[in-house]
């Protein structure tokens, strides 16, 4: 496991392309507001694009970071695609790590692959994938809290219990997915996870910058309470 600072998993922002688009703005013009808005962890994901498309959006989404105030400690995540997130540091942005499916590439083999002190993360939804990730993943996706429109894939919605329940079952940091409002924060704190992620609850915002700093402060109830 590579050491970092997990206080920035706390709010984490997931791209949705279609989400940002739908409020009349580009995904990179997104982050740098969730940014500036004290958002310290961003996973860029494109699961529709072609690899040249998912490059051009990780390499805009890295330059809106560096460009922002206080981007310099954002950790900046490439969902899927370990070749992308290799090929967007071989261009010179400053990639942390890649965030893996359970139908992605094992993530004992992507750390083979990535560069020393890559961060992994994994997304889990029961006990068995937990103990599997639980070796070779630096941090958990536990997915998903409540059902959600953004992964119609994903599992039925774990709620609380089932969230408590997971992270309970790792010493790895974990940070729950599946929507999440900023009003179930403080209770979700409380389960155990390190943090939040959230796709639409900051993509589909009128004021990306507004609800993250709402969203951080909502979380830090938790941490209060």
């Amino acid at each position: 496991m590579t050491s970092f600072d997990t206080t920035a998993l706390a709010v984490y922002l997931v791209t949705g392309a279609r989400e940002c688009a739908a409020a009349g703005r580009t995904v990179p013009e997104t982050v740098a507001a969730a940014v500036r808005g004290g958002v310290r962890a961003v996973q860029v994901r494109a699961k529709e694009s072609s690899g040249a498309a998912f490059l051009d959006e990780v390499l805009a989404v890295g330059e809106a970071i560096a460009a922002t105030p206080g981007g310099e400690r954002v950790l900046l995540f490439v969902n899927d695609r370990i070749d992308v997130a290799l090929a967007a540091r071989a261009s010179g942005v400053r990639i942390d790590g890649v965030h893996l499916g359970q139908s992605d590439l094992p993530a004992g083999i992507a750390r083979r692959v990535l560069w020393p002190g890559a961060l992994i993360g994994v997304t889990v939804s029961n006990l068995d994938e937990v103990r599997r990730a639980g070796p070779v993943a630096d941090y958990l996706g536990l997915s998903a809290l409540f059902d959600t429109p953004t992964k119609p894939d994903a599992p039925p919605g774990l709620g609380l219990d089932g969230i408590r329940a997971l992270a309970a079952a790792s010493s790895l940091p974990t940070v729950a997915i599946g929507g999440i409002t900023a009003a179930v924060l403080p209770a979700l704190r409380e389960t155990g996870v390190t943090g939040a992620a959230l796709v639409s609850g900051i993509c589909a915002a009128s004021d990306p910058e507004r609800v993250s700093r709402e969203l951080l402060a909502s979380w830090r109830k938790g941490r209060a309470g």
